[in-house]
């Protein structure tokens, strides 16, 4: 969601106070606030840690306490923590930086580099520009002497070179020096360091991919390579934790980094201000590389080094493919740390290898992944990957199986490869299917509606898989007609009975009974959110309030929900903790991990005063310039989904609900509010819905939130295919479905007597957030008439489908009935 320009300048300097020592820590949460949980923070360090990947390392790391080191670069002080916008803007009583986190971790650290770095950077602070989405990229570099560098190194024989990087709501990352490339003044630092020590080490602070051809360039002059996402108020100490050897590595990429920009599937169709093509298809990272660009990968998807060596052995392959459509595949592995010295953990991957059959499949696509615990030396664990086949199942949009709109498995041999990364992994089940199966039938929606051509597989004169382009199948279906065989039947209104929802919750009357006494004006109401952000219905410094927003709804025991935002933590006025952004935690791999964290950042919900967490971010990273994709976890829809729905199911599970975000294809900033995805059906629903479809599945999110983007033409906020047919009608989803903060005026093309709101409500989208009006001169703390205009006119909604939606807002009010009672009692 955009900031509220009447209320914040988007300036975030207050946001970092720099921390020296675990005692200056308590004493800042004595004097800030002592409602928040020291042991959230210990979670949050150790999931920082997980999540940093190790992408080289000739030995020079763990840095140990014996050694003396030389810290370059000011991001060990001016530490980037978080990205920018509303997923990061937490009022947070401190972070740590590098250089602090280091010193606490006991390494040894060169004070004169480190004092001159503290002097500078005191007297050279960083600008945040003070205007949204004008945040910097990175900060200029300390001018660096080489009779300082060299000097340096002879008093130290280990350099660390941290370099930092940020974008964010708005912010997309550029193809510019200080962006994402190197500046000139990073390759100087960068020259002058590795020249002078032997030993060097790089650490990348950064929340999204950025160009790292300049590793391999280096050559080993660079010893060791750790790419720290963001993890937040604790990020700067778990980095320092893993270089100094407390913390064992053991992230893994959930991107793959490619060679140069160039190389992404993505990159010529990303940018444009009104309209993206997504050419590639299914082929999104990984799927693209493996299929047909192995030598343009730098490090591969699942990749990340530790400190221990382990050996993974496949002890039993197994599969009921033969005797049953569901086909089960089980396959058990031995972990086994080798090493003499170092424990660790390890992550073990399965792949699978689909037949191209007619439809053309990626190389690859995961099925399954399991981590196991922290292993000792010469300590072994035993895990087990399972997966269904029908959930790698391909959509055939176009019929050329024989079953247009059906889920599909084609036949052949599937292939189940099982490693450490997705190159590394080896064959260690084949799984025969003789006939074509249809796994799933399902009816078109949010097909293409504009004609673009699509990536797909063909096959040269050698096998060698080749890319080839085929028009993308365009929509068939009557809207019209689908919208009018799914209008709601009218609850007969009786008028106020006395009944309220309190009575409802306690098996006293129905919620049919209770709705049917609701006025339409009561319904409309239900419909949107209190008008402004930071309502003074819900906890200060809240992103809106929505259900009991008016006195007449609260009378008959409708509460107001709060919403705060996420997902790195509690944006409110009071301080609230500051947690990894979401590709650090989902580079941990660690499911059950990020469900803990996610519970006690629940619990700080329910002590300051949030209902709705707008979290997680679940939009793929299909292109590593995205602003956003820090919020996000993967270019892989399955890692999505697992580490989506283990944030919902750990905030979910004291009371409160999350809010999974945006739905759906929301992966640029660039004109986000108008920009159309153009996206076949196909890609939709392997790649950019399957993600939210696990979560749904596996969490039951009690709250959704749409996106700004159009998808094929129709803004998401109005989008009857991906929230009706097949978000509610596919997916059986019965939660409450919000808007992004504010959204486009447009009249409904098959129903003209529909515009705004009332277009809103008829594709089920139900609540409008904030729930005042956008104009060309921003936010207004008022309602638009749409949606009470439109009951008098031809074509205009019921009053059966404001209840339709009343029924969804409320089901959410009495899921929260608990936490909402506390808040009143409070």
């Amino acid at each position: 969601m955009p900031t509220n320009p009447a209320t914040e300048s988007g300036d975030r300097s207050h946001a970092q106070p720099p921390v020296e020592s675990v005692a200056q820590i308590s004493a800042l949460l004595l004097d800030t606030d002592p409602t928040l949980d020291p042991e959230l923070a210990r979670v949050a360090r150790q999931a920082a840690a997980e999540g940093a990947v190790l992408l080289r390392n000739d030995g020079v790391l763990p840095l140990g306490a014996e050694r003396p080191v030389a810290v370059f670069g000011r991001v060990q002080i001016d530490w980037f923590a978080v990205g920018y916008g509303s997923g990061g803007d937490v009022k947070v009583p401190y972070v740590w930086n590098l250089l602090a986190g280091l010193r606490d971790a006991g390494v040894q650290v060169d004070d004169e580099v480190a004092d001159r770095y503290a002097a500078w950077t005191a007297e050279n602070r960083p600008s945040y520009e003070g205007t949204w989405g004008q945040w910097p990229h990175h900060f200029p570099e300390m001018p660096l002497d080489a009779d300082v560098v060299a000097a340096a190194a002879t008093r130290a024989d280990t350099a660390v070179v941290v370099i930092g990087r940020a974008a964010g709501e708005a912010r997309e990352s550029v193809r510019e020096p200080g962006s994402f490339y190197l500046t000139d003044d990073e390759r100087t630092m960068l020259d002058l360091v590795t020249t002078s020590f032997a030993r060097t080490v790089v650490v990348v602070d950064a929340g999204n991919v950025m160009d790292l051809s300049w590793v391999d360039a280096y050559g080993d002059r660079i010893g060791a390579v750790l790419y720290a996402w963001q993890g937040g108020m604790e990020g700067a100490r778990a980095v320092a934790g893993v270089l100094a050897g407390e913390i064992a590595p053991s992230g893994k990429l959930t991107d793959t980094i490619a060679r140069s920009y160039e190389d992404y599937p993505s990159a010529p169709h990303f940018g444009d201000p009104d309209v993206n093509v997504y050419a590639e298809d299914v082929f999104v990272g990984y799927r693209y590389f493996e299929t047909f660009a192995q030598d343009r990968v730098q490090f591969p998807f699942g990749f990340g080094l530790g400190y221990a060596a382990f050996e993974v052995t496949v002890v039993d392959a197994t599969t009921d493919a033969a005797t049953t459509d569901a086909a089960t595949v089980r396959v058990t592995v031995d972990v086994r740390n080798t090493d003499d010295v170092f424990a660790g953990k390890e992550t073990v991957q399965a792949y699978l290898a689909a037949p191209d059959g007619r439809l053309g499949k990626p190389a690859r696509s995961l099925a399954a992944f399991a981590k196991t615990g922290l292993l000792a030396p010469g300590e072994s664990e035993r895990v087990t990957l399972e997966f269904r086949l029908a959930d790698l199942a391909s959509y055939d949009d176009s019929g050329v199986t024989g079953h247009r709109s059906a889920f599909v498995l084609e036949p052949g041999d599937y292939g189940v490869f099982v490693g450490t990364d997705v190159r590394s992994a080896s064959l260690a089940l084949t799984v025969p299917i003789d006939d074509l199966r249809v796994v799933r039938q399902v009816t078109e929606a949010a097909a293409a509606r504009d004609p673009f051509s699509r990536m797909t597989l063909a096959r040269d004169e050698s096998g060698a898989a080749v890319v080839a382009w085929e028009d993308v199948p365009q929509a068939t279906v009557d809207r019209r007609e689908r919208v009018l065989a799914g209008l709601p039947a009218e609850i007969p209104l009786t008028g106020d009975r006395g009944i309220t929802l309190d009575d409802v919750a306690a098996g006293a009357a129905t919620l049919d009974d209770f709705i049917a006494q609701l006025t339409a004006e009561e319904l409309s109401l239900l419909a949107r959110g209190d008008v402004t952000m930071h309502s003074p219905l819900g906890a200060p410094g809240n992103a809106g309030v929505l259900g009991g927003v008016s006195e007449s709804l609260r009378a008959k025991g409708v509460p107001p929900i709060t919403t705060t935002d996420g997902p790195s933590g509690l944006r409110l006025s009071a301080y609230a903790s500051l947690l990894p952004s979401g590709t650090a935690l989902a580079s941990t791999w660690n499911a059950p991990l990020v469900r803990e964290l996610a519970t006690l950042h629940g619990q700080e919900m329910l002590r300051k005063g949030s209902d709705v967490l707008l979290s997680p971010g679940m939009n793929i990273h299909r292109d590593p310039l995205c602003g956003r994709n820090f919020e996000y976890f993967s270019e892989d829809p399955l890692v999505t989904g697992r580490f989506g729905a283990a944030i919902v199911q750990g905030v979910q599970s004291v009371g409160v609900s999350a809010c999974p975000k945006h739905f759906a294809a929301n992966n640029q900033e660039t004109n986000r509010t108008r920009n159309d995805s153009r996206v076949s059906e196909r890609a939709l629903r392997e790649i950019y819905l399957r993600g939210f479809e696990l979560c749904v599945a596996e969490a039951q999110p009690r709250t959704i939130m749409t996106s700004y983007n159009k998808v094929n033409g129709v803004w998401a906020h109005y989008h009857h295919d991906l929230v009706t047919t097949i978000l509610r009608g596919e997916w059986g989803y019965t939660g409450c479905v919000i808007t992004d903060w504010w959204m486009e005026d447009a009249v409904d093309p098959d129903f003209p007597a529909l515009e705004d709101n009332a277009y809103r409500v008829r594709a089920q989208v139900d609540v409008l957030m904030p729930g005042g009006v956008k104009t060309a001169d921003g936010p207004q703390a008022y309602a638009d008439q749409t949606i009470l205009q439109s009951l008098s006119r031809p074509d205009g909604l019921t009053i059966g489908e404001l209840q339709r939606g009343a029924r969804n807002v409320l089901g959410l009010a009495l899921a929260l009935a608990p936490v909402l009672g506390r808040h009143a009692d409070a």
